[in-house]
């Protein structure tokens, strides 16, 4: 203990350097939005990094059941090639829009927090930005609010802020889809009008109202209603994510290819009101 003691007194010089050293460059990052904006992509790569290799050790002792999971998007992504899709030389899309798909892993998440999220090894140098939807082999995960070089952040539907257009399957109803509570597998059904009927089971799906997501992803399923006959006004509903985000590892990053034109041209029919 001496010996550190008297260690420490020879070159309390250098410690009191260091420790100013840390100050400046603290308040520099704070108070500086440039070194700021530096500071934080640096570290979304750095600890992206770590997630990764951590994730790739998981992934090696999980193969088989990785290899079964994307067997079974491949089998559904071909379904919905024959069913909805049209195919083209050099791209495939659906009927009301073009539509560019990125591979993406899982290498970080949340699922027990009021603000989740799933980090993707996917960046900007991959072509990904921010306001681009994330789906999997099941159906819709989230948004792309956060890009680093190699990696993003995805605001999945498990989050306080997160609200999707959406429609009934069976009768085209529009409602949102928000998450009101701490349970990553369900989330709430808003503005049903009164008249319209529910059964459990019933499908919620992608508007296609957003620029995020072509119509007709699969959300989840309705699991719980009012009963107007209990004095309910059957404005709202419980559902069954289509998606359980604790086990999710694959997802695919969209990209709207008619984004800009569709945005620029509810800017300029908002501007006219």
């Amino acid at each position: 203990m001496r010996l550190l003691v008297a260690f420490l007194i020879r070159n309390y010089f250098f410690f009191f350097f260091l420790i100013l050293e840390v100050i400046s460059i603290s308040l520099l990052i704070r108070y500086n939005q440039y070194h700021s904006s530096v500071f934080v992509n640096a570290a979304a790569d750095y600890t992206g990094s770590m997630h990764e290799a951590f994730t790739n050790i998981n992934d090696y002792f999980g193969l088989k059941e990785e290899n079964q999971e994307l067997a079974r998007e491949n089998a559904q992504l071909r379904n919905k090639l024959q069913s909805s899709l049209s195919i083209t030389d050099t791209s495939f899309y659906f009927r009301d829009s073009l539509f560019r798909y990125t591979q993406a892993r899982v290498i970080s998440k949340s699922t027990r927090r009021k603000n989740n999220y799933l980090m993707l090894n996917k960046g900007k140098n991959h072509g990904i930005t921010t306001d681009m939807g994330v789906i999997s082999g099941e159906g819709v995960v989230g948004i792309i609010v956060g890009v680093s070089d190699h990696y993003s952040i995805a605001m999945p539907l498990i989050h306080k802020h997160s609200r999707l257009s959406a429609i009934i399957s069976k009768n085209n109803q529009l409602v949102n889809v928000v998450w009101e509570n701490q349970d990553y597998l369900y989330g709430n059904l808003n503005d049903i009008p009164i008249h319209i009927e529910l059964e459990k089971g019933d499908s919620i799906l992608t508007s296609g109202y957003s620029f995020y997501f072509p119509k007709g992803v699969l959300i989840g399923s309705i699991s719980e209603f009012d009963d107007p006959g209990n004095g309910g006004n059957l404005n709202t509903a419980k559902i069954k994510y289509a998606v359980d985000f604790n086990s999710i590892t694959q997802v695919y990053v969209i990209e709207n290819l008619n984004r800009k034109e569709l945005e620029n041209l509810k800017e300029e029919s908002e501007e006219d009101e």
